[in-house]
């Protein structure tokens, strides 16, 4: 093979690999911060999960209910308090202010589940 097509497929290959791994980073920081401003809470099984979830101050908080029975999502300080949602149905909330927020589901107290916010 001549040089100059052997250097020239190398240099193509070398840039192929330098592209793929910047945008490879690039997805991980636009996933990290996806994940910082929205986190999901799956009401199953007469359970919230994950049980407690670590957030930074302005994120949102969604939850959705995947049980056949209607739930509630309620703080025990008033802050925020659901609607009854029935099956597949959601409730979000954007928390402003740094604190622990436990919860609990109204119809069934004894799932519960807690927000730290930090």
């Amino acid at each position: 093979m001549d040089r100059s097509v052997f250097a020239g497929i190398l240099m193509l290959t070398v840039i192929t690999i330098v592209e793929s791994a910047g945008s490879g980073r690039h997805s991980r920081v636009l996933a990290q911060e996806r994940k910082a401003s929205a986190t999901e809470v799956k009401i199953d099984n007469f359970s919230f999960g994950p049980a407690v979830v670590t957030i930074p101050v302005g994120a949102t908080v969604t939850w959705t209910n995947h049980d056949d029975i209607p739930h509630t999502v309620v703080s025990n300080d008033g802050v925020f308090k659901s609607k009854v949602l029935d099956t597949d149905e959601k409730f979000s909330y954007t928390f402003a202010k740094a604190g622990t927020y436990p919860y609990f589901c109204s119809i069934h107290p004894k799932m519960v589940a807690k927000v730290v916010v930090q």
